[in-house]
């Protein structure tokens, strides 16, 4: 059901309309974690290495529907704050229009560059193969990916995080079980791994679209809402390209952090892939949790309630911090035990790598999250500039530091200590351009 995020208490609302959220992007990570845990368990540690390597790749894919999503999201969500039914219809029209186009464009370039980009990024031989068969395949799943999180962001968008959290659970957990199938009963290999997770995104997809259908049907207009408008496609743009511009080159600088870690071989490639999934497991879900809180901003400012921003934001933080204390434990004090569930019979080089790679990271769970609280209020209010002012800095530093720090002594380990620093600065810049937003003036 639609829900009405401008009224109640903040912190019951958020924690209402967020829970769902955060058990959503648990799920949708576990297709990732599933095809790495899979490939390294049942096929092999160079298995491992190339659905990592390749996944890096796929990101930039992703976020070009993330855009599109936090776009449709943004929106939708300040117009049906404002109770405008028919515009909001439109807007979803002219957001599914043109995420078509777009998706058949970058459906082509994949097609035609993804052997190219993993030259580019100097992949090891002995995983090369894997990694152009996973993506070939997944470039296949992009229509899926696309519609898929356009619909869970309109969903969002009319305060409904449960119906999408129900889909995507079945959905990932039947990957999981296809996987397997493919992979241990078919002896498909690598794409067993990647058509498994085709299917089952298929599925979530097709099911969340016509759930959409459903809704918008019912909601009531005055009068018959036009196909497309091109100044809600200026206002979707404005906020869509921003959110692309900033997952992509995030992307492009993990995969320039890939090209450096490749140099190390495939026990470090191993370890990192395994690690970077459960961290990115984390990141993701904090940025969905501030992705709420966009919902809840840009609500809120379609019926002009600034105060209630201010309110949302200290919540947030309070709501965040909860979720991430044990997971900071789990991974500092567990991280062996849980990177052991990816590998069968690991180099002791994987394990180790993969194991401080957690270590250094986790702590500063606390500083990124704040920062996507922050980043969801900036995105809620359209505020783009100063939102990816924070978020290039982040990328730039962790990207230049990498480079740099894995040319010294540290090696392999001074590409991990990037993150810290990249995360503090953009942190310290985000509080800085929230502290500015206008409902500081109310």
């Amino acid at each position: 059901m639609n829900k009405n995020l401008t009224v109640g208490k903040p912190e019951t609302v958020l924690w209402q309309f967020c829970l769902p959220l955060f058990g959503s992007i648990l799920f949708q990570q576990l297709y990732n974690i599933a095809d790495s845990l899979v490939a390294g368990k049942f096929i092999g540690e160079n298995a491992l290495a190339a659905v990592g390597n390749s996944y890096e790749v796929t990101l930039i894919f992703i976020a070009f529907a993330f855009g599109c999503n936090i776009g449709c999201s943004v929106i939708v969500s300040q117009l049906f704050g404002a109770r405008e039914y028919t515009k909001l219809k439109t807007a979803i029209s002219t957001a599914c229009i043109f995420s078509a186009l777009l998706c058949l464009l970058l459906m082509a370039v994949g097609i035609l560059g993804c052997g190219a980009l993993l030259q580019l990024i100097h992949t090891p031989e002995e995983v090369f193969e894997d990694s152009r068969i996973y993506l070939d395949i997944y470039i296949w799943s992009l229509p899926f990916v696309f519609f898929y999180n356009i619909a869970t962001g309109i969903f969002s968008a009319l305060g409904d995080s449960r119906t999408p959290f129900l889909f995507l659970a079945v959905s990932s957990t039947s990957n999981i079980a296809v996987d397997i199938l493919f992979v241990t009963a078919f002896h498909m290999g690598v794409a067993g791994v990647a058509w498994a997770t085709l299917l089952c995104q298929g599925v979530s997809c097709l099911l969340a679209v016509s759930a959409v259908w459903l809704r918008l049907k019912k909601m009531e207009v005055s009068e018959k809402a036009p196909l497309f408008s091109l100044s809600l496609l200026n206002k979707f743009i404005l906020i869509a390209v921003p959110s692309i511009l900033q997952q992509s080159f995030i992307s492009v600088g993990n995969i320039i952090i890939q090209g450096v870690i490749n140099g190390f071989g495939p026990g470090v490639m191993a370890g990192y892939s395994a690690a970077v999934k459960l961290n990115n497991l984390v990141v993701t879900s904090f940025t969905t949790l501030g992705n709420g809180i966009s919902n809840y901003t840009a609500q809120n400012i379609g019926a002009s309630k600034l105060p209630r921003v201010k309110e949302g934001f200290r919540a947030g933080i309070r709501m965040i911090w909860t979720l991430t204390l044990p997971l900071f434990l789990f991974y500092f004090f567990a991280g062996r035990f849980v990177l052991n569930l990816f590998m069968d019979q690991p180099t002791e080089t994987a394990v180790q790598t993969g194991i401080l790679y957690l270590r250094i990271l986790s702590p500063f769970y606390f500083i990124i999250s704040t920062k996507l609280i922050a980043d969801g209020i900036l995105r809620g209010a359209g505020m783009m500039k100063q939102f990816m002012a924070a978020t290039f800095t982040d990328l730039i530093l962790r990207t230049v530091l990498a480079i740099a720090l894995s040319r010294t002594p540290l090696g392999s380990t001074g590409i991990w200590c990037a993150w810290p620093i990249g995360w503090t600065t953009a942190t310290l810049l985000s509080l800085v351009f929230y502290q500015k937003g206008p409902w500081h003036s109310k």
